[in-house]
């Protein structure tokens, strides 16, 4: 049986750091060195696009393996 949480939980660890970063480059979310910077606005995005690759991919494991049984 293939286990989804591999992917799932790190997915969302992932997803939620580069929602924070992306955030914090454009400077909605204001009181830290991250915040305004255009280096952090690019790569806030790429880590969010990376977790949310990485819970389509859990989801998918776990559809799998549902209709095989």
């Amino acid at each position: 049986m293939k286990s989804s949480l591999p992917f799932v939980i790190p997915g969302v660890i992932l997803a939620a750091i580069g929602l924070v970063w992306t955030l914090q480059g454009i400077d909605v979310l204001g009181g830290s060195a991250m915040s305004g910077s255009p280096l952090w606005a690019t790569i806030g995005p790429i880590v969010l696009v990376l977790g949310v690759a990485l819970i389509v991919i859990g989801v998918v494991r776990r559809r799998r393996t549902r209709r095989t049984r």
